[in-house]
């Protein structure tokens, strides 16, 4: 095994049968339809695709863009996607952004970080080096519960989308039109570690595409390293904090699901059936 700071264990195998891309990151300004702008970090691959890369949304926790999500859109980019992480909380206070997605969320309807979402996806299919019919979404915690109600909007060129540890509305109805899944919840989260089966059965019932997987041994925000004490305090039968075997485990399904949905289509020339 190799090991990763940012996402523990990996296999020696997959780390040399990927194609490896070194990567440039830079600070975006993603307009808002109804003025203003939204911050962001663009990680893109160094050179070029002939076709254009493919695109990845990533979505925040409710911590925000803390450096384990900008590490995220890092390591899709080294794998030859284009990663854009808009900062859900950057287009006014952000107490008052907080409150308002938290609300929205709770809700279950498209308001304003919706509104942000599908301006952030706009802005990078725009983009003359990206395809934007091969694009993708990842969420965590609070972001995978927006990546989620999002996907079952039908956004133009959305192929895959990636829940972790995100809410499942109760309805199964609200995520029909979604684009086929794949999801991480941990066992030991008393608060989300259920969700996870709700969305198996949601989308089965549906007919949707999915790989959904509930981890035993693992807790809330277990896939990425982030170093939240308050947080792990304040959320404390979530049980916070990275898992290394089942985030190794996680990271392969979510590459592996993302290859067969969107890199494919490179190869052969149209969307996977």
């Amino acid at each position: 095994m190799l090991h990763d700071q940012r996402f523990g264990a990996v296999d020696r195998r997959e780390q040399f049968s990927v194609r490896s891309f070194d990567r440039v990151r830079s600070d975006v300004a993603i307009p808002l339809p109804g003025g203003g702008a939204l911050d962001g970090v663009l990680a893109l691959p160094a050179g070029t695709s002939e076709r254009g890369w493919p695109g990845v949304i990533v979505l925040h926790e409710v911590f925000g863009p803390q450096p384990e999500i900008l590490e995220v859109a890092d390591r899709f980019a080294e794998r030859g996607y284009a990663a854009l992480a808009p900062d859900l909380f950057s287009a006014g206070v952000r107490l008052a952004c907080l409150t308002r997605a938290m609300l929205e969320g709770s809700r279950g309807r498209p308001g304003a970080t919706t509104t942000a979402i599908e301006a952030s996806r706009a802005w990078l299919s725009a983009l003359p080096e990206i395809d934007g019919e091969r694009l993708a979404i990842i969420g965590f915690c609070m972001g995978g519960g927006f990546a989620l109600t999002y996907a079952a909007s039908s956004p133009p060129g959305l192929r895959a989308a990636a829940i972790n540890y995100g809410q499942v509305p109760a309805d199964a109805e609200q995520l029909r039109g979604a684009c086929p899944v794949v999801a991480s919840y941990g066992g030991r989260d008393r608060v989300l570690g259920a969700q996870g089966e709700r969305l198996r059965k949601h989308l089965t019932q549906l007919g949707i595409e999915h790989d959904v997987k509930t981890y035993p041994a693992a807790g809330h925000s277990f896939m990425t390293a982030g170093h939240h004490p308050i947080g792990r305090l304040m959320y404390l039968p979530m049980r916070l904090g990275h898992e290394p075997r089942a985030a190794e485990d996680a990271w392969a399904r979510v590459f592996a699901f993302f290859e067969a949905h969107i890199e494919r289509s490179e190869r052969s020339g149209r969307a996977p059936e």
